[in-house]
């Protein structure tokens, strides 16, 4: 889901609880990280920017080789030397829940009624130039954008799901486009939405040409 506090609505210095799966802003004394630690004996907490551990209410950092799982699902990273031959080898994966799935060929989450962007989003996926760009974060980084912009938002979340819909190592057979589909919303004003069907061409008319120019096109 969207890395928001689920108490203060708050996108600064999320926590994931590893018990519940909720997400809580700060660490601190008081903070609602910390009474939801008390309050439920929940203690492993993982923060969603820095990815890392920390026990609560103790307030120390776990380091443990056997939490880098989590962490790599969080965020995925490709070397050029595995991107290069991800269509030359078909290799089925083995999901965490025991499914097994080919990398690039898993579901994404019907949230309400997107399925007509998921349809879109899950074609540029495989369209093998566009996702070995997207898969390197290296690559559009360090485009600057004027202060204020919004738009290149869509080009870290479309990043974000490609590195996950590629990933090898996931839970599950399946990967939410929640993160993606808020960003469309936002940066297309309402005109796309999760709530209310939409136009598939539409959609992919807008999206590429909103990409273009957030990679800096003319």
């Amino acid at each position: 889901f969207e890395k928001l506090c689920s108490i203060s609505l708050s996108h600064i210095n999320v926590y994931a609880c590893l018990v519940c799966g909720k997400y809580f802003q700060g660490r601190g004394l008081k903070s609602h990280a910390y009474i939801h630690s008390v309050q439920l004996s929940h203690h492993v907490f993982l923060n969603l920017h820095t990815l890392k551990f920390y026990c609560l209410p103790d307030n120390y950092e776990i380091i443990d080789s056997s939490l880098e799982d989590i962490t790599y699902v969080l965020k995925p990273t490709f070397t050029a030397q595995h991107i290069a031959h991800l269509d030359k080898q078909a290799k089925l994966s083995r999901a965490y829940d025991g499914t097994t799935y080919l990398p690039g060929i898993v579901g994404l989450n019907n949230i309400k009624a997107n399925d007509y962007a998921n349809a879109v989003l899950q074609a540029l996926s495989n369209v093998p130039p566009l996702r070995n760009y997207f898969l390197e974060e290296e690559n559009y980084r360090r485009i600057q954008r004027p202060p204020g912009d919004i738009m290149f938002l869509l080009v870290q979340r479309f990043g974000e799901l490609m590195r996950k819909l590629w990933n090898p190592r996931n839970f599950k057979a399946h990967v939410s486009p929640h993160e993606m589909l808020q960003a469309v919303v936002l940066c297309s004003k309402k005109n796309f939405q999760i709530t209310k069907q939409g136009d598939g061409v539409e959609f992919l008319s807008w999206f590429l040409n909103a990409l273009h120019a957030a990679l800096g096109g003319t």
